[in-house]
């Protein structure tokens, strides 16, 4: 039988420990060793039959169920799974979660709305990798009249802080005094893309909610719950990735 050799941030991911970018930071701190020998080279790779990985010192292994879970966001809680100034994370609203999961992608801290977590690695993987183009929707309310000429820039192109080109559609709703509802889909979803996109054709956000991601929906989910998806949403998102 051939042996299954893999790159160790990729082996993190499938024993549901983190993101393979999130296993990249974990080797970076040190944080990991491979038959107790600390990892050093992010391109370092794991014999899945015979070698020995901890993180932290405790030992990890593939994940043999894996779990998809949607959580319906509320603002002021931290994507992230643990947070040094002791603000409340997506964690503290999943403790009656049987095993670890983490989340796809980020929301940021005042953002609401759809995230989905597992510790399925390689979907994660896939979902937020913009080969796939995955979309993500949100709802947004701006900051003064905005117009088909932001639509249109938007929809061409514009370049963000990181140097790359952000680009989705934008839906006007509608006008509440002097702000604008919008819905804006994104195929990417870089790091407080709407945000910039949206500032940069000169409005400011003041509510952003995300709605759907990859065509699946917080319908019925109250803030701060969550839900196991769907044999029937697994497969949805599975089949996005197929490309």
């Amino acid at each position: 039988m051939k042996t299954k050799v893999i790159r160790i941030n990729k082996y993190l991911s499938m024993c549901g420990v983190t993101s393979r970018r999130g296993a990249d930071t974990l080797i970076s701190e040190k944080k990991v060793t491979i038959n107790d020998i600390t990892v050093e080279q992010m391109g370092q790779t794991v014999d899945v039959d015979t070698d020995v990985v901890k993180v932290n010192g405790t030992i990890v292994e593939l994940v043999e169920h894996k779990v998809y879970v949607l959580f319906n966001k509320p603002k002021q809680v931290m994507t992230t799974l643990h947070d040094p100034f002791k603000r409340k994370t997506v964690l503290d609203f999943l403790k009656d979660l049987p095993v670890r999961v983490y989340p796809i992608g980020r929301l940021d801290f005042d953002t609401e709305g759809v995230l989905l977590l597992t510790n399925d690695g390689e979907l994660a993987f896939q979902l937020t990798h913009p080969k796939f183009q995955i979309e993500k929707i949100y709802d947004v309310k701006v900051q003064g009249h905005f117009t088909a000429a932001g639509s249109q820039a938007i929809a061409k192109g514009i370049k963000l802080e990181d140097g790359a080109i952000g680009k989705g559609k934008v839906e006007i709703i509608g006008r509440v005094k002097n702000d604008t509802n919008i819905r804006m889909t994104l195929k990417e979803g870089r790091k407080r893309e709407v945000k910039q996109l949206c500032k940069s054709v000169g409005h400011k956000v003041l509510n952003l909610r995300r709605i759907e991601f990859g065509g699946i929906t917080a319908h019925g989910v109250k803030l701060g719950k969550w839900r196991y998806l769907k044999a029937s949403e697994v497969e949805l998102l599975k089949k996005k990735t197929e490309q």
